[in-house]
């Protein structure tokens, strides 16, 4: 798991007082694939911004630009 996952579970309250380390390896990759899901609806979001009408090119490219901030971050 990367540092800013643990870090987002831990404001969570899912590392609080062990409770990460009570939970199988089923709960482990079920929550982490809860996380990226998460991420790739944010970014399918950002980019479903280029097919609104009557937005600029600056809005398309703040848009997408904010999608590939977010699939790197």
């Amino acid at each position: 798991m990367n540092d800013k996952l643990e870090n987002l579970m831990y404001q969570a309250g899912l590392t609080a007082q062990g409770c990460w380390d009570n939970m199988d390896e089923y709960d482990h990759a079920a929550i982490q694939k809860f996380a990226e899901l998460i991420i790739q609806e944010c970014i399918q979001q950002a980019h479903a911004v280029s097919n609104l009408r009557g937005i600029n090119d600056d809005m398309i490219y703040g848009a997408d630009t904010a999608a590939l901030r977010i699939s790197k971050h």
